[in-house]
């Protein structure tokens, strides 16, 4: 079930309290500012900065 447009509203990113990329197929947000990527897991986005992973990582990670 992906997140609800009220979810997506109201969310930030935890660092910079700024805007977040939804990616449905991928089940992330991505703060672009950041360059931090949080993982949604089980319709609950996992939002602590520790576990988020850098878009570097993860640009690559994709394209492997």
């Amino acid at each position: 079930m992906p997140l609800s447009d009220e979810i997506l509203k109201i969310i930030c990113c935890p660092k910079c309290k700024g805007d977040l990329e939804y990616k449905k197929e991928k089940e992330v947000l991505i703060c672009r500012k950041c360059e931090l990527v949080y993982k949604i897991e089980d319709d609950i986005p996992i939002m602590l900065i520790d576990e988020a992973i850098p878009l570097k990582e993860f640009e690559k990670n994709e394209l492997n």
